[in-house]
């Protein structure tokens, strides 16, 4: 990821103009806005970054914070079919290796989506389709963005299934997905994603509903074959144990806008916003004894229709009465840098939250 956009501002804030960046995946200033009878439902607000290849993004946050949102707005899935009659509003840039999405017609971004990007889903069951064999599916997917026969489809899924790591793949091509185990049906899901060797892929919550042991190899194949194939890399979960195994940077994701981002080193050792601070006391350690409870972040997440007025994380955050003047409740804050490549949205001054972090939060971690 880089610091700077081509436009020359700086990562995490939007940038306006066309022009196209030097960064292989940009996103700037994404919204994904959905009508409902309720109100506006606001799931993703002004959200800002760059990925390079070779690279990983983990985006955290938790349930209806946007991160899935944003994943399928990146590959152009939120159609007005999946709604209703509703069409989601959709405003921002999204340009990849070159190419503006948002604005591009969908037969192009139809024609990108499996070659050069590409997604594992959350739930693969639900994702693959229960009458067609998994050998089918992932033929499919090669055979639309590649003029082959049947025969030479189906050895490229063999050799892919065999890839990640599936026994017997000249055989369990022609089974079924309720054939497969979980961790099984995970892998299918990750050779159909890779069959066409995108440069982006992204994985939303690869690892639910796994055992650990599963968990890991998942992780692990998804690592090599990142290596393999030199691609770029956005890791979706609640899980900041996954992410802090995979990730080279973070974003923090709370009420649909980013509140922190950096490198992963940088948030886990030294982050600068209270919800990262909640989600990093509610993280089970293995690594020394627990003698106290976890600390869950109090309250739940904001409605998504009615936001709370200024910083969205006020009514749970411990430190809103910090900052002077109650501006914590009634200005937005925005995302600024605190350090090289580290941004953070918060009310309170780099000293005031460095000195809580230091004192009061990193001793009980």
């Amino acid at each position: 990821m880089t610091e700077l956009s081509k436009s020359g501002a700086a990562v995490g804030e939007p940038t306006t103009g066309s022009a196209a960046p030097s960064a292989f995946l940009e996103v700037r200033d994404l919204k994904v806005h959905f009508p409902t009878d309720d109100g506006l439902v606001k799931s993703v607000d002004g959200l800002s970054f760059t990925l390079e290849k070779g690279r990983t993004l983990g985006i955290v946050g938790e349930s209806g914070s946007g991160k899935s949102v944003t994943s399928l707005g990146i590959l152009g899935l939120h159609t007005a079919g999946q709604y209703g009659r509703r069409k989601p509003q959709l405003s921002g840039e999204i340009w990849l290796n070159g190419t503006e999405l948002l604005s591009a017609p969908a037969d192009e971004v139809r024609k990108l989506r499996g070659r050069e990007m590409a997604m594992i889903f959350q739930d693969p069951l639900s994702a693959l389709h229960p009458y067609y064999s998994i050998g089918k599916q992932i033929t499919e997917a090669y055979r639309v963005h590649h003029d082959v026969d049947k025969k030479v489809a189906r050895k490229r899924a063999i050799e892919m299934l065999d890839r990640v790591g599936i026994p017997q793949p000249d055989k369990r091509v022609d089974s079924y997905p309720h054939e497969f185990s979980g961790g099984m049906r995970q892998r299918a899901m990750i050779a159909m994603a890779l069959v066409n060797n995108p440069e982006l892929l992204i994985a939303d919550e690869p690892t639910t509903a796994l055992d650990v042991t599963v968990q890991a190899q998942i992780l692990d194949l998804i690592r090599d074959l990142q290596k393999e194939f030199g691609s770029a890399v956005i890791m979706i979960t609640h899980d900041l144990g996954v992410v802090a195994e995979m990730a080279d940077e973070l974003l923090v994701m709370y009420g649909g806008r980013c509140v922190e981002r950096g490198s992963a080193q940088e948030v886990f050792y030294e982050p600068q916003h209270p919800y990262t601070w909640g989600l990093l006391g509610s993280m089970p350690r293995i690594d020394r004894e627990e003698t106290e409870r976890l600390v869950p972040v109090k309250g739940s997440p904001p409605s998504l229709i009615n936001l709370p007025s200024g910083c969205a994380f006020n009514p749970r955050c411990p430190y809103a009465d910090v900052p002077k003047d109650n501006i914590t409740r009634t200005e937005r804050p925005e995302l600024t840098e605190v350090g090289s490549g580290h941004f953070s949205a918060c009310h309170m001054s780099r000293e005031e939250r460095t000195r809580i972090w230091t004192e009061e939060i990193a001793p009980k971690l």
